[in-house]
Parts: structure tokens; sequence; C-alpha cells
């Protein structure tokens, strides 16, 4: 039988320290990935800045958001150099270092650049929430926000009581007080989310059923197919959340890997609602006007074209369909002014 090497302690704080090492690696991975969404974002706002006030104010947000993440994860990564190579030999190891030092600035650095990127990503699918109802009338977009506002300002209080708690000498993250208003705050925060992805999710699915049968497949998948109301709920994030709150509750290892992932996929649902934003795709206040004009433009708009071999009839349909209303046109000139040098037919519009 080999030898033992590893450390002392019980197998659960083995289990913690594990989880907590494999929680900062997959938050490098989901840090890589907002990063190239970032730069992705960032130049379809930049290059419509002057036609559009709204892309300043996001190039703006989403440019906070990732200055905020990085300085989590620097404080991240800071934090496991701490543990486990400046004070390895810690008296009860590295996770009991973890936890008898929280009021150190790194420390709490870390928990409140965490509170900071997950209020701002609320605040972004709150005003997600207020654009899409927006568009069916401004007083079902007051009274559809109006809970979750409210949600929304008391996780802001529970989420500043959690991470000055959090942060005090001899507490930690585990400690019976942050954890309570760990727990509530995460509670509500997700509370918020899931109504807000409700919300969301509902007004687009009733939508989408009238749009589906009215326009055109390809102008109708751009609002509410079944992959952008996910996109515009942020329901990924949801699961996630969901998912870490159970396990930070009960205090289970795994915590760690879920709260670095429910927390890189709530800023990836935020970059992909921006990234829709930038190129003119995601909802805005105007998009139920301009579907039901689609809907009329395509139920009304006909060119007939008449010859000796019969009647040819051109749907040409709203902007959004794959091939241009000019393209179509120069198939209909072309082929009259092959017929007309024929001699053989004669020809009208309508």
């Amino acid at each position: 039988m080999a030898p033992y090497y590893g450390p002392d302690e019980d197998p659960n704080t083995i289990m913690l320290e594990r989880m907590f090492l494999a929680g900062d690696f997959i938050s490098g991975v989901g840090y890589g990935v907002q990063l190239m969404l970032y730069v992705l974002c960032s130049r379809y706002l930049w290059n419509t800045r002057r036609e559009r006030r709204l892309s300043v104010y996001l190039l703006a947000y989403i440019t906070l958001l990732l200055c905020i993440e990085t300085i989590f994860e620097v404080a991240q990564s800071n934090t496991v150099q701490m543990i486990y190579i400046d004070n390895r030999n810690y008296p009860g190891g590295p996770w009991a270092y973890f936890l008898a030092t929280q009021d150190l600035p790194i420390n709490v650095l870390f928990i409140a650049s965490l509170f900071s990127i997950t209020f701002l990503a609320d605040l972004l699918v709150l005003w997600r929430c207020w654009v899409i109802w927006r568009a069916f009338g401004k007083l079902g977009a007051y009274l559809a926000i109006a809970f979750p506002s409210l949600l929304l300002l008391a996780s802001f209080i529970m989420g500043t009581f959690w991470t000055l708690q959090s942060s005090q000498p001899g507490l930690s993250l585990y400690s019976a007080l942050p954890l309570a208003y760990g727990t509530s705050y995460l509670a509500i925060s997700l509370g918020v989310n899931i109504i807000l992805t409700i919300l969301i999710t509902a007004r687009l699915l009733v939508y989408r059923r009238s749009v589906m049968e009215t326009l055109p497949e390809d102008h109708a998948r751009e609002y509410v197919s079944l992959v952008t109301i996910i996109i515009e709920s942020a329901s990924l994030y949801s699961v996630f959340a969901l998912i870490f709150l159970v396990t930070y509750a009960a205090n289970q290892p795994v915590n760690s890997v879920f709260l670095t992932v429910a927390s890189f996929t709530q800023q990836i649902a935020n970059y992909l609602i921006i990234y829709r934003l930038a190129q003119g795709r995601a909802w805005h206040k105007n998009t139920l006007a301009q579907t039901n004009t689609a809907m009329e433009f395509t139920a009304n708009r006909h060119t007939h074209t008449t010859g000796n071999t019969g009647v040819a009839t051109i749907d040409l349909e709203s902007a959004d369909v794959q091939e241009s209303r000019q393209e179509k046109e120069s198939k209909v000139y072309a082929s009259l002014a092959a017929t007309s040098s024929s001699g053989s037919s004669n020809t009208t519009y309508s």
C-alpha cells in the first residue's frame, strides 16, 4: 500500500478545498468567455455610438461590468495564492486560514465585487423586462416591474449586510450570521430573476403564437424564437443560481463551484442580451409596432407579372426576409427584359 502524503484535515475540509480550487479554475474559463463577448459587444456599440445614444450607455455599462469582474478575478486568484502558497502551514490548514482572514482587504474586495456584479446584472434584467412590457403599453410595464423593483431594493440592502458581516474579524461567508444574511440575499436576488424570467418569457410566448402564424419564419425568428426568449429572459442564470442557493444554504462543499458558475453565467447572459441590442435584433419599445407593420406589409404587397404563358405572382415580403426587395425586383426586371426582347409577350404591373 502506497504511503499517504495528503493533508491531515478531515475529508469534509479536504473536499471544501478541492471545490474552492475547482471554482477558481472554472472562474478563469468564464472570465475568458466574458472577455471575448465584451470585445464583440464593444465593437458593435462603438460603431453605432453616433447613431444611437443607447450604445454609449451600454458601452459604459459593460466596461464597468468587465472592470468589476476583473477585480473579482484578481481578488480570487490572490486569495488562492495566499491560502495554498503563502500560508500553506497555517494551523488547521489552508481552509482554516481562509475562514480566519475574511477581514483582509483582498477578501473584502472579493465579496464586494461579487455582490456588485450580481446587482448590476439584476438591474439589466429588470430594464429588459421594462422594455419588453413597454412595447405593449406603459401602464402594463409599470405594473410588471413594480414588485421586482421592490425585491431588488431589498436584495441590495441584504447584500450590503452580507458583505459587511462576512468581512468582520472572526467571521466568514460560512459563519452563522453571514450565512443567514447571504442566504436571504441570494434567495431574494434569485426570486427577482425568476419573477423577471417568468414575466419576460410569458409576454414573449403570448406574442410568439400570433407572430409565428403571420410573419415569415425568418423575420419572426428574430424576435420570438425559443433561443431569443431564453437569452432575453436570462433564464440560464436562474437555473445555476438556484442550485448554488440550495448547496450554500445546506453548507455543501460543491457550493463554491456553483457560486462561480452562477456568477459567470449571469454575466454571459447579460453580454448576450447586449450583443443582440448592439446588432439591433433585441426587443425594444417599438418592436411590436414594427412587427405589426411588417404583418400588414407582407399581407398586402404583391407584384403580378402577366405574359402569354400565364400569370406569375411574386410576394415582396418584409425587409428581414433572406432575399432583399431589390434583388427580387431586379429578377422581375430581368425577366421582363428577356420577354420584351423575344417579342412574344405583353407585360403589365399592378
